[in-house]
């Protein structure tokens, strides 16, 4: 009698943790960019435009932040940032009725340093596995709640050797989430156990200077592995232990949008001032340096001896000690990087361990290749926009042109392209919404300026488009739903 109980005992247990494990699949897990831009198959009839009172579903006051949105369990998740007291927080609304479900704030002492006027130290965007909210500030580190807002674990981090702050977000891979944080100094990647915070691995990267990048995940052979963006190079990395497997050399000196992995075939596009053919910025060598302004003849920089703007700007993250010097080593990594870096679109097939730069390559082009927001492949096509509002449409298959429009929207983009129900929506900094339609002939189907500027990158999900400006987040529906 007691073995039977015991067997129906154990039985019941392993019941119970089958249906966890199945509750927790990578299905479940939502990050930025899991979706590669493209709408679920529960994605229909979607808004093609945002004038109209009622395609307003809901409207709802937020403080400022560029992280995007994510949708999980009926909760829209983002992080905010409040300049007048310097309150980070994380923040539920109810998808239906965008009322505020719980907002945590983050108790860090020390807000990191960003950007003086486009920066925002709430950037990353959140992940969520279903079950648990993952949200990564540069000035305080990662934290792990519940649904209902309740902590679970944090682990400390940063700030971090950089004067634009940290924004690569965290990423989800079965029981584990992946931070990437490539800064001037100390660059890692890293794994966390998403039920306890433990670090499970640390791969440092010596080599990788700052970038902003989301990891993506990528599935080959059955075999899972994390594709990587960062200076100069993209890297594919075992999730399992972090090892490095592969890499390809030749993107740009910053890196900001992620991978797009769509089969064997990844698509990445990397941009950054000073790397275009024509207008490459060249340190020249370290001894025509010295020759030009080491007055004191000290054999070191200081501001004050250089007279050259390109140089300045870039001198806080070239001071690699911070001693307020300029020393042989330092300036000789940053003229190495400007020298390799390459603004270019790509489309490679890794195969292999270790350098693939000469076996990977499908095709390469360098016209339309944008600073921050991630492109899209979709039914063929590679849809990728640049600051200036200009898009461009490119063959997956070839990297052959198809068409370069711009579109209504001018000024800078941040915001990563979005597509669904035959529709592509951009959204520019200064809060133009411009839904093109997914068809071989170039069409748009309407823009329109939204409240304030926009950072974060749209969400689609059933009949509705999600859109974050610095002032609110709306909830815009095509038609209204029967309730």
């Amino acid at each position: 009698m007691i073995s039977i109980l015991r067997f129906v005992l154990i039985l019941a247990q392993l019941t119970i943790a089958a249906h966890l494990c199945q509750a927790e699949t990578p299905s479940n897990a939502t990050f930025f960019r899991s979706d590669t831009g493209i709408a679920n198959k529960n994605a229909s009839s979607l808004p093609e435009r945002f004038d109209a009172p009622t395609k307003l579903r809901w409207r709802t006051d937020v403080d400022s932040g560029q992280s995007s949105p994510i949708i999980s369990s009926g909760r829209v998740f983002f992080t905010t940032y409040r300049a007048t007291d310097r309150e980070l927080a994380t923040v539920a609304l109810d998808q239906e009725s965008g009322h505020v479900l719980w907002k945590q704030k983050t108790p860090a002492t020390r807000i990191e340093q960003i950007h003086d006027t486009m920066g925002n130290p709430a950037s990353a965007t959140p992940a969520c596995d279903g079950k648990r909210l993952f949200v990564f500030f540069g000035s305080y580190g990662l934290i792990c709640y519940d649904l209902k807002g309740r902590k679970l674990w944090e682990q400390p981090l940063g700030p971090f050797r950089d004067e634009y702050g940290a924004s690569s977000s965290p990423m989800l891979v079965d029981d584990k989430v992946i931070l990437c944080e490539d800064h001037d100094i100390d660059s890692f990647l890293i794994a966390f156990n998403k039920r306890t915070g433990k670090i499970l691995w640390k791969t440092l990267r010596p080599n990788a200077v700052r970038s902003y990048s989301t990891p993506a995940l990528w599935t080959q052979a059955g075999r899972k592995q994390l594709l990587v963006a960062g200076a100069l190079e993209l890297a594919g990395y075992d999730p399992a232990n972090g090892e490095k497997l592969w890499w390809v050399n030749g993107l740009a000196r910053i890196v900001i949008p992620s991978p797009v992995p769509v089969g064997d075939t990844i698509f990445m596009a990397a941009w950054a001032p000073g790397g275009d053919a024509g207008s490459r910025l060249n340190f020249g060598s370290w001894k025509n340096a010295l020759e030009k302004w080491d007055k004191n003849n000290d054999s070191k920089l200081s501001k004050e001896e250089i007279d050259d703007g390109a140089v300045l700007d870039r001198y806080y993250r070239m001071d690699l000690d911070q001693d307020g010097l300029l020393n042989q080593p330092e300036w000789e990594r940053m003229a190495t990087v400007f020298n390799r870096a390459e603004n270019i679109a790509l489309a490679i097939k890794p195969s292999g361990r270790g350098d693939l730069t000469d076996k990977a390559v499908v095709w390469k082009y360098r016209r339309g290749v944008p600073y921050v927001p991630t492109p899209i492949v979709l039914n063929g096509v590679m849809w990728m926009v640049k600051d200036g509002g200009i898009a461009t449409r490119l063959e997956a298959a070839s990297g052959k042109l198809l068409s370069e429009e711009r579109l209504p929207g001018p000024g800078s983009y941040y915001a990563s392209p979005v597509a669904g129900d035959g529709k592509v929506y951009f959204a520019s900094e200064a809060g133009i919404v411009t839904a093109v339609a997914d068809e071989p002939q170039w069409r748009v189907i309407s823009s329109q300026k939204l409240d304030g500027k926009i950072y974060g990158t749209p969400v689609l999900d059933k009949n509705r488009v999600y859109i974050r400006t610095e002032k609110s987040l709306h909830c815009f529906e095509k038609e209204p739903v029967a309730q």
